[in-house]
């Protein structure tokens, strides 16, 4: 009876020693588990990669139709830069078109209606605080109409090959045949940041508008980006440009230039979850600063 009670001592010692290491095999596995694989992002499109080489960093649904909402403006902006002549001339606010996005409860800049702005305030309030009296002031005086600018908007997409991008507006409003892809978004972004007055507009972080007799000192513009960041979470990168675009539709969306060890970065994340409008949760931020972040670690 000893010898049988030892025997089963020693089987249950063994058969409990040899859980105890599958179970320390199963948490080693886990831990060499591929980082994607619990990656946490909360943006349903995601198309990251390095200036310099094209690779792709990252990507999620990156292929897959959505729609921009104020990062159409990217596409105004790069268009009426490539056929204005002279930033420094005066571009008149165009009443009728303000009024429009008023009625639609659009972003504004802050101009008046009939305002005697430039060219290069109507850029970077289209831009930066993503006004939409800007960018349809932009549209008529470049193209003579609205509806001939967004033309020239698709004609861009199509000389770019942004072959799942089509606009129906300069400012992003909701419509449903109004969309594009992250990975088409990071392409145009990508071919404006060559042209050096879209990058200088794209990369400031607050502007001075001429004076007007509607606004002598002018209208202080601050970057919806670059003013939602926290420098110092930027460690070892920095954000130093950007559009933000939210609708209900479209969620919370942003596209960005960050910098990592001297390399330029383009991010784009978009449909971040949003459940009430006048309270962003911001998580298209935590994507960005996570995917720069992930960069900087060499773990993308």
């Amino acid at each position: 009876m000893r010898r049988f009670l030892a025997i089963v001592l020693i089987i249950t010692v063994v058969v409990f020693g040899l859980f105890r290491v599958a179970d320390k095999m199963d948490l080693d596995i886990k831990k060499e588990l591929p980082f994607f694989s619990t990656e946490g992002y909360s943006s349903e499109y995601i198309f990251v990669f390095d200036r310099e080489t094209g690779n792709v960093m990252y990507e999620k649904n990156a292929q897959s139709k959505t729609y921009p909402a104020s990062l159409t403006k990217i596409m105004t902006t790069i268009v009426a830069l490539e056929h204005i002549d002279d930033l420094s001339a005066i571009a008149p606010i165009d009443t009728e078109t303000q009024s429009e996005m008023f009625e639609n409860n659009a972003m504004m800049a802050g101009f008046n209606a009939g305002e005697s702005v430039t060219y290069r305030d109507l850029l970077y309030g289209t831009m930066l605080p993503s006004g939409a009296e800007a960018a349809n002031s932009l549209a008529v005086h470049v193209a003579g109409s609205v509806e001939d600018f967004v033309q020239m908007m698709n004609d861009k997409a199509v000389e770019l090959g942004l072959n799942s991008t089509h606009y129906t507006s300069p400012e992003g409003l909701h419509n449903e045949d109004q969309y594009t892809t992250a990975s088409d978004l990071g392409k145009l972004l990508d071919y404006a940041l060559n042209n050096e007055d879209f990058k200088a507009v794209f990369t400031k972080e607050t502007f001075q508008t001429s004076s007007t007799t509607h606004h002598p000192d002018g209208i202080l513009l601050e970057s919806t980006v670059l003013e939602s960041l926290n420098k110092e979470k930027q460690n070892g990168f920095k954000i130093i440009g950007g559009k933000s675009g939210t609708t209900d539709e479209a969620g919370q969306c942003w596209a960005t230039l960050g910098v990592v060890d001297d390399r330029e970065y383009i991010s784009i994340v978009m449909g971040a979850p949003l459940k009430d409008i006048s309270h962003p949760n911001n998580k298209q931020i935590a994507d960005t600063l996570k995917l720069y972040k992930k960069i900087k670690s060499s773990e993308l």
